[in-house]
Protein backbone atom coordinates (compact mmCIF):
# COMPACT_ATOMS: atom_id res chain seq x y z
CA UNK A 1 0.00 0.00 0.00
CA UNK A 2 1.42 3.40 -1.00
CA UNK A 3 1.85 5.93 1.80
CA UNK A 4 -0.86 8.11 0.29
CA UNK A 5 -3.34 5.26 0.63
CA UNK A 6 -2.69 4.75 4.34
CA UNK A 7 -5.61 5.72 6.55
CA UNK A 8 -6.07 5.82 10.31
CA UNK A 9 -8.05 2.60 10.08
CA UNK A 10 -5.65 0.75 7.78
CA UNK A 11 -2.53 1.80 9.72
CA UNK A 12 -4.02 0.50 12.99
CA UNK A 13 -5.63 -2.52 11.31
CA UNK A 14 -8.87 -1.53 13.00
CA UNK A 15 -11.01 -3.89 10.93
CA UNK A 16 -9.33 -6.81 12.67
CA UNK A 17 -8.96 -5.17 16.07
CA UNK A 18 -12.59 -4.07 16.33
CA UNK A 19 -13.95 -7.35 15.00
CA UNK A 20 -11.95 -9.46 17.48
CA UNK A 21 -14.70 -9.50 20.13
CA UNK A 22 -16.80 -12.66 20.00
CA UNK A 23 -19.18 -12.90 22.97
CA UNK A 24 -20.29 -16.44 23.74
CA UNK A 25 -23.49 -15.33 25.48
CA UNK A 26 -26.19 -12.68 25.25
CA UNK A 27 -25.03 -11.12 28.51
CA UNK A 28 -24.56 -7.37 28.14
CA UNK A 29 -21.40 -7.28 30.28
CA UNK A 30 -19.50 -9.91 28.33
CA UNK A 31 -18.45 -7.20 25.89
CA UNK A 32 -16.86 -5.31 28.78
CA UNK A 33 -15.17 -8.46 30.03
CA UNK A 34 -13.62 -9.24 26.64
CA UNK A 35 -12.44 -5.72 25.85
CA UNK A 36 -10.83 -5.15 29.25
CA UNK A 37 -8.81 -8.33 28.90
CA UNK A 38 -7.90 -7.72 25.27
CA UNK A 39 -6.74 -4.19 26.07
CA UNK A 40 -4.72 -5.53 29.00
CA UNK A 41 -2.93 -7.97 26.70
CA UNK A 42 -2.01 -5.07 24.39
CA UNK A 43 -0.57 -3.09 27.31
CA UNK A 44 1.36 -6.19 28.39
CA UNK A 45 2.74 -6.50 24.87
CA UNK A 46 4.04 -2.94 25.12
CA UNK A 47 5.56 -3.63 28.55
CA UNK A 48 7.43 -6.66 27.21
CA UNK A 49 8.69 -4.66 24.22
CA UNK A 50 10.06 -1.93 26.50
CA UNK A 51 11.50 -4.28 29.13
CA UNK A 52 13.33 -6.32 26.50
CA UNK A 53 14.92 -3.22 25.00
CA UNK A 54 15.77 -1.82 28.45
CA UNK A 55 17.50 -5.07 29.43
CA UNK A 56 19.65 -4.92 26.28
CA UNK A 57 20.66 -1.36 27.16
CA UNK A 58 21.52 -2.37 30.73
CA UNK A 59 23.74 -5.14 29.33
CA UNK A 60 25.46 -2.50 27.19
CA UNK A 61 25.79 -0.14 30.18
CA UNK A 62 23.72 2.51 28.40
CA UNK A 63 21.38 3.42 31.19
CA UNK A 64 20.01 6.80 30.16
CA UNK A 65 17.78 5.55 27.29
CA UNK A 66 16.76 2.57 29.45
CA UNK A 67 15.30 4.97 32.03
CA UNK A 68 12.77 6.28 29.53
CA UNK A 69 11.70 2.74 28.64
CA UNK A 70 11.31 1.70 32.27
CA UNK A 71 9.34 4.86 33.03
CA UNK A 72 7.06 4.06 30.10
CA UNK A 73 6.44 0.58 31.49
CA UNK A 74 5.38 2.14 34.80
CA UNK A 75 2.92 4.39 32.94
CA UNK A 76 1.56 1.41 31.03
CA UNK A 77 1.17 -0.43 34.33
CA UNK A 78 -1.06 2.42 35.49
CA UNK A 79 -3.32 1.66 32.53
CA UNK A 80 -3.42 -1.99 33.56
CA UNK A 81 -4.28 -1.00 37.13
CA UNK A 82 -7.07 1.32 35.95
CA UNK A 83 -8.64 -1.54 33.99
CA UNK A 84 -9.74 -3.09 37.29
CA UNK A 85 -11.76 0.05 38.03
CA UNK A 86 -13.71 -0.48 34.82
CA UNK A 87 -14.14 -4.22 35.30
CA UNK A 88 -15.32 -3.73 38.88
CA UNK A 89 -18.52 -2.14 37.54
CA UNK A 90 -19.59 -5.74 36.85
CA UNK A 91 -21.79 -7.12 39.62
CA UNK A 92 -21.83 -10.74 40.85
CA UNK A 93 -25.06 -11.31 38.93
CA UNK A 94 -23.57 -9.86 35.75
CA UNK A 95 -20.58 -12.19 35.99
CA UNK A 96 -22.75 -15.22 36.78
CA UNK A 97 -24.26 -14.88 33.30
CA UNK A 98 -20.83 -15.00 31.68
CA UNK A 99 -18.94 -17.51 33.78
CA UNK A 100 -20.58 -20.69 32.38
CA UNK A 101 -19.30 -19.69 28.94
CA UNK A 102 -15.65 -19.26 30.00
CA UNK A 103 -14.97 -22.98 30.31
CA UNK A 104 -11.49 -23.60 31.69
CA UNK A 105 -10.10 -20.28 30.51
CA UNK A 106 -8.49 -18.01 33.08
CA UNK A 107 -6.31 -14.92 33.24
CA UNK A 108 -3.93 -17.25 35.09
CA UNK A 109 -3.15 -18.61 31.62
CA UNK A 110 -1.91 -15.29 30.22
CA UNK A 111 1.47 -16.10 28.67
CA UNK A 112 2.38 -12.42 28.40
CA UNK A 113 1.71 -11.82 32.09
CA UNK A 114 3.86 -14.82 32.96
CA UNK A 115 6.63 -13.66 30.62
CA UNK A 116 6.64 -10.22 32.22
CA UNK A 117 6.84 -11.85 35.65
CA UNK A 118 9.76 -13.98 34.46
CA UNK A 119 11.54 -10.98 32.92
CA UNK A 120 11.33 -9.03 36.16
CA UNK A 121 12.74 -11.98 38.11
CA UNK A 122 9.71 -13.74 39.58
CA UNK A 123 10.51 -17.18 38.24
CA UNK A 124 8.60 -20.36 38.94
CA UNK A 125 9.37 -22.99 36.25
CA UNK A 126 6.19 -24.88 37.17
CA UNK A 127 4.19 -22.05 35.60
CA UNK A 128 5.37 -23.14 32.15
CA UNK A 129 3.41 -26.40 32.45
CA UNK A 130 0.03 -24.87 31.62
CA UNK A 131 1.42 -23.63 28.29
CA UNK A 132 2.79 -26.95 27.05
CA UNK A 133 -0.20 -27.31 24.71
CA UNK A 134 1.16 -24.31 22.80
CA UNK A 135 4.78 -25.36 22.12
CA UNK A 136 6.01 -22.01 20.80
CA UNK A 137 4.70 -20.19 23.88
CA UNK A 138 6.20 -22.75 26.25
CA UNK A 139 9.51 -22.52 24.40
CA UNK A 140 9.52 -18.73 24.73
CA UNK A 141 8.89 -18.95 28.47
CA UNK A 142 11.62 -21.57 28.93
CA UNK A 143 14.04 -19.45 26.91
CA UNK A 144 13.40 -16.56 29.29
CA UNK A 145 14.10 -18.80 32.28
CA UNK A 146 17.45 -19.74 30.76
CA UNK A 147 18.75 -16.18 30.63
CA UNK A 148 19.30 -13.58 33.35
CA UNK A 149 16.26 -11.55 34.26
CA UNK A 150 16.21 -7.78 34.07
CA UNK A 151 17.31 -7.67 37.71
CA UNK A 152 19.91 -10.33 37.06
CA UNK A 153 21.45 -8.11 34.40
CA UNK A 154 21.36 -5.15 36.79
CA UNK A 155 23.37 -7.16 39.32
CA UNK A 156 25.83 -8.20 36.62
CA UNK A 157 26.26 -4.54 35.74
CA UNK A 158 26.92 -3.68 39.38
CA UNK A 159 29.53 -6.42 39.53
CA UNK A 160 31.23 -4.97 36.45
CA UNK A 161 31.17 -1.58 38.14
CA UNK A 162 33.13 -3.00 41.08
CA UNK A 163 30.40 -3.77 43.63
CA UNK A 164 30.61 -6.92 45.75
CA UNK A 165 27.93 -9.07 44.17
CA UNK A 166 28.28 -12.84 44.93
CA UNK A 167 29.74 -14.90 42.09
CA UNK A 168 26.71 -17.16 41.81
CA UNK A 169 24.39 -14.28 41.06
CA UNK A 170 26.38 -13.09 38.08
CA UNK A 171 26.75 -16.61 36.70
CA UNK A 172 23.02 -17.05 36.33
CA UNK A 173 22.08 -18.52 39.68
CA UNK A 174 19.62 -15.73 40.47
CA UNK A 175 16.27 -17.37 39.94
CA UNK A 176 14.19 -14.62 41.49
CA UNK A 177 14.87 -14.86 45.22
CA UNK A 178 12.14 -13.50 47.46
CA UNK A 179 14.45 -13.01 50.40
CA UNK A 180 17.03 -10.26 50.37
CA UNK A 181 20.63 -11.39 49.95
CA UNK A 182 22.75 -9.43 52.48
CA UNK A 183 25.70 -8.80 50.14
CA UNK A 184 23.37 -7.36 47.49
CA UNK A 185 21.55 -5.21 50.04
CA UNK A 186 24.88 -3.78 51.16
CA UNK A 187 25.85 -3.02 47.57
CA UNK A 188 22.63 -1.07 47.12
CA UNK A 189 23.19 0.65 50.47
CA UNK A 190 26.46 1.99 49.08
CA UNK A 191 24.54 3.42 46.11
CA UNK A 192 21.79 4.92 48.26
CA UNK A 193 24.21 6.49 50.73
CA UNK A 194 26.15 8.18 47.95
CA UNK A 195 23.62 8.96 45.21
CA UNK A 196 25.71 11.78 43.73
CA UNK A 197 28.56 9.36 43.09
CA UNK A 198 26.37 6.57 41.71
CA UNK A 199 23.55 8.64 40.24
CA UNK A 200 22.72 6.41 37.26
CA UNK A 201 22.53 3.29 39.47
CA UNK A 202 20.50 5.23 42.01
CA UNK A 203 18.05 6.27 39.32
CA UNK A 204 17.95 2.74 37.93
CA UNK A 205 17.13 1.38 41.39
CA UNK A 206 14.24 3.80 41.76
CA UNK A 207 12.91 2.87 38.31
CA UNK A 208 12.92 -0.78 39.39
CA UNK A 209 11.13 0.08 42.63
CA UNK A 210 8.47 1.84 40.54
CA UNK A 211 7.96 -1.32 38.46
CA UNK A 212 7.52 -3.53 41.52
CA UNK A 213 5.26 -0.97 43.21
CA UNK A 214 2.95 -0.84 40.20
CA UNK A 215 3.06 -4.61 39.68
CA UNK A 216 1.93 -5.13 43.26
CA UNK A 217 -0.78 -2.50 42.86
CA UNK A 218 -1.98 -4.43 39.80
CA UNK A 219 -2.02 -7.66 41.78
CA UNK A 220 -3.91 -6.00 44.63
CA UNK A 221 -6.44 -4.53 42.20
CA UNK A 222 -6.93 -8.00 40.73
CA UNK A 223 -7.46 -9.46 44.19
CA UNK A 224 -10.03 -6.85 45.25
CA UNK A 225 -11.91 -7.02 41.94
CA UNK A 226 -12.18 -10.81 42.12
CA UNK A 227 -13.20 -10.60 45.78
CA UNK A 228 -15.87 -8.02 44.90
CA UNK A 229 -17.33 -10.02 42.02
CA UNK A 230 -17.07 -13.70 43.04
CA UNK A 231 -16.12 -13.58 46.70
CA UNK A 232 -14.13 -16.65 47.74
CA UNK A 233 -15.29 -19.04 45.02
CA UNK A 234 -12.67 -20.94 43.08
CA UNK A 235 -11.52 -19.18 39.94
CA UNK A 236 -12.03 -20.41 36.41
CA UNK A 237 -9.26 -22.70 35.20
CA UNK A 238 -9.12 -24.37 38.62
CA UNK A 239 -7.25 -21.61 40.46
CA UNK A 240 -7.94 -21.02 44.13
CA UNK A 241 -9.22 -17.51 43.44
CA UNK A 242 -8.73 -14.96 46.21
CA UNK A 243 -6.41 -17.15 48.37
CA UNK A 244 -4.04 -17.58 45.42
CA UNK A 245 -4.09 -13.86 44.65
CA UNK A 246 -3.36 -13.10 48.31
CA UNK A 247 -0.37 -15.46 48.24
CA UNK A 248 1.30 -13.81 45.23
CA UNK A 249 1.18 -10.42 46.93
CA UNK A 250 4.02 -11.73 49.09
CA UNK A 251 6.22 -12.43 46.06
CA UNK A 252 8.44 -9.51 45.14
CA UNK A 253 11.07 -9.08 42.44
CA UNK A 254 13.77 -6.87 43.94
CA UNK A 255 13.87 -7.68 47.66
CA UNK A 256 17.17 -5.89 48.30
CA UNK A 257 15.74 -2.61 47.01
CA UNK A 258 13.16 -2.75 49.78
CA UNK A 259 15.57 -4.08 52.40
CA UNK A 260 18.02 -1.25 51.72
CA UNK A 261 15.50 1.24 53.02
CA UNK A 262 15.99 -0.22 56.48
CA UNK A 263 19.76 -0.11 56.10
CA UNK A 264 20.25 3.54 55.26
Amino acid sequence: MANGDVTYSSYLDLDRVLSAQHPASDAHDEFLFIIVHQASELWLKLCLHELSAARDLIIADELSPAFKMLARVARAQNQLISSWDVLSTMTPHDYSLIRPHLGGSSGFQSAQYRLMEFMLGGRNPDMVTMHEATPDVAAKLRAELERPSLYGEVLRLMRRRGFSIPDGLVKGDLAGPHEAIPEVTQAWAQVYRQPDEYWDLYELAEKLVDLEYHFQRWRFGHLKTVERIIGFKRGTGGTAGVPYLESVLKLGFFPELLAVRTEI
